[in-house]
């Protein structure tokens, strides 16, 4: 049975909300409420002479389930991560206002998501935000790859239920349709040839679980921090048991921020002579002085390709959307939103999340006749 439901978007995501919408009515049984789902322009923002915002509703959502997607990272409407959070808040007070059954908030990149460790004379940038997203009404709160498994003990089940839906999947499958598409390449020439790299060892976890997914080596980069700075990395320690030299390189992580990180990698990686460092992420932050870094990465052929997913609104994309763009040779953008529609039907019709949570299994997806349809 399909909830009686609307899907829209505060204004940093219409264009996001839209695609998954298009994805949902492709479904069999969400064909019918293709009209019924898609509200993404019911949503209004009135700004005061002073600067204040109030969001209209500008339809009837009452006793329905709406989703809301939003933004606080970089966006298609060039939003700031302050406007699009305060723009966010209003919204559910006014859906909530106008008697909605349930609010559901998908956020696909949480931008507070590293403000999650406790300290006696800081705050906690994500235990503030979700908790405002809970007090103000919001019952469900669905994301992508949030920064840590603890992050979601901050919410209160028993008040707003959380989903964090793993995204590396999107990029596993993507390697597979784009640069394996066969089992005699998985066996002859990524087992033999390619080695999945962590960014830190608090990344292994991440980059180990494409090393065993795809039958490769394991690479662990070791970073010793300055603390006492944000975004600043001292030194890198490569722990490798087998020779670097010859093979392609992949540093597997959940999103790329500054790229310091990944700058002090892979001039640490150098002088070990892989044949190409590649780096794969979910979340594109790309804060100011990543793309400048990469980009410096790329012509000094130290960077082969970046593969990141659609979860924040990357340079391409806003330039489609009217906004600036910043030229990064071998980026690629793994689009999510029609892991996003799925993630919606197995909420609306009540079904089990067991499947949207498994462990990839490549040779499965290889020997599959749907491979080339994802």
């Amino acid at each position: 049975m399909t909830n009686s439901f609307v899907i829209t978007a505060t204004r940093s995501m219409k264009g996001y909300a839209s695609r998954v919408v298009d994805y949902l009515a492709r479904f069999p049984s969400f064909s019918a409420f293709a009209e019924r789902i898609n509200g993404i322009d019911i949503l209004g923002v009135d700004r005061f002479a002073d600067g204040e915002i109030e969001a209209v509703v500008k339809s009837s959502v009452r006793g329905k389930d709406v989703v809301i997607f939003t933004s606080c990272a970089r966006n298609e409407a060039g939003i700031g991560v302050e406007e699009a959070k305060i723009e966010l808040y209003h919204t559910i007070d006014a859906v909530k206002r106008s008697q909605a059954g349930k609010i559901i908030v998908f956020e696909p990149f949480v931008s507070c998501s590293r403000s999650d460790r406790t300290a006696r004379r800081s705050s906690v940038g994500l235990w503030v935000h979700l908790k405002t997203l809970s007090s103000l009404g919001t019952r469900h709160f669905v994301t992508y790859q949030l920064h840590s498994d603890k992050s979601k003990s901050m919410l209160d089940p028993t008040i707003c239920a959380i989903d964090d839906i793993p995204a590396l999947t999107l990029l596993q499958k993507y390697l597979c349709n784009h640069y394996i598409r066969n089992m005699e390449t998985l066996e002859k020439t990524v087992r033999a040839n390619w080695a999945f790299c962590s960014v830190d060892a608090g990344g292994e976890q991440i980059a180990r679980q494409f090393a065993n997914a795809f039958g490769a080596p394991l690479v662990v980069a070791h970073k010793q921090r300055d603390y006492t700075k944000t975004n600043t990395v001292e030194s890198v320690n490569i722990l490798s048991a087998e020779p670097i030299k010859g093979k392609i390189l992949w540093i597997v992580d959940d999103m790329i921020d500054t790229a310091g990180s990944v700058e002090r990698l892979a001039l640490a990686l150098e002088p070990l002579e892989p044949a190409e460092v590649n780096i794969m992420a979910v979340h594109a932050v790309f804060s100011a002085p990543a793309m400048d870094k990469l980009s410096a990465l790329s012509r000094r052929g130290l960077l082969n390709r970046v593969v990141v997913t659609d979860t924040v609104c990357c340079p391409a994309q806003a330039a489609a959307a009217g906004g600036p763009s910043i030229s990064l040779p071998g980026l690629e953008v793994v689009p999510s939103a029609e892991l996003s529609a799925k993630i919606l039907r197995t909420i609306e019709t009540n079904d089990p999340m067991g499947k949207l949570l498994q462990e990839f299994n490549v040779e499965a997806y290889l020997k599959s006749a749907s491979l080339f349809s994802h």
